[in-house]
């Protein structure tokens, strides 16, 4: 057992997305924390981690609702962010299995961290073990968070007291930054970040992180009307 642990653990995929899911599980509590202070039931907050399973998803919906927002303005806002994850699905499509069943488990699976891990891979094997490691390790640790911060809530205190609110964006940059590896994905990025930064203040909630898909499509536009 122990043999098979070292060699499991020696391959940087595997151990990377193992501890990829233990740092999202920070952000678990933080969700279940905030959560708590909301009013939400731990049922309601523990459900809503297994069922959505897509953080930004469900800290922006929590925002809104603890804010004075309409359940649906939440909802409206959730599934735009959580749109992202459709996009993820035609990157990594060839990653994913063929059979339905396992098909069907992967699509919950299909996230930020899987897709950034398992592309990140130089070969397929790789990449789908780094997709199944990195989510259900994530799935765990974010569940095992989520209940944590809900039953604790009161002990933990304000986790943006604790800066942890920088914590999510820079998990990540953390993941973007091993796909800035040529000058069209850089270009892309910081195209993605500047509109990004220019929809805040005039688009509604959720709208700028997909209006920032527009720098990919622009640069890859560009690069192919060079050829």
């Amino acid at each position: 057992m122990g043999n098979r642990l070292k060699l499991f653990w020696a391959r940087d995929h595997r151990r990377d997305g193992v501890l990829l899911g233990a740092a999202v599980g920070i952000f678990g509590v933080t969700f279940g924390v905030l959560a708590a202070a909301s009013g939400l039931s731990a049922l309601k907050a523990t459900a809503m981690s297994l069922l959505v399973f897509t953080g930004a998803s469900q800290f922006a919906a929590l925002g809104i609702v603890s804010s004075g927002g309409d359940p649906l303005s939440a909802l409206g806002t959730a599934l735009l962010l959580a749109a992202r994850n459709g996009v993820y699905a035609l990157s990594i499509s060839e990653v994913l299995p063929t059979n339905r069943v396992r098909r069907l488990a992967a699509a919950q699976l299909v996230i930020d961290e899987t897709a950034a891990m398992s592309t990140s891979q130089p070969a397929m094997e790789e990449s789908r073990e780094a997709f199944w490691i990195t989510g259900i390790s994530v799935f765990v640790f974010w569940n095992a968070g989520t209940l944590i911060g809900v039953l604790v809530g009161e002990v933990v205190g304000d986790p943006l007291s604790w800066g942890l609110d920088a914590a999510f964006p820079a998990g990540f940059f953390a993941l973007l930054l091993p796909h800035l590896s040529n000058t069209r994905k850089r270009v892309a990025a910081l195209l993605g970040a500047g509109i990004a930064v220019i929809g805040i203040p005039l688009l509604p909630r959720g709208l700028p992180v997909l209006a920032a898909g527009l720098g990919a499509v622009i640069a890859a536009t560009a690069g192919g009307n060079k050829r």
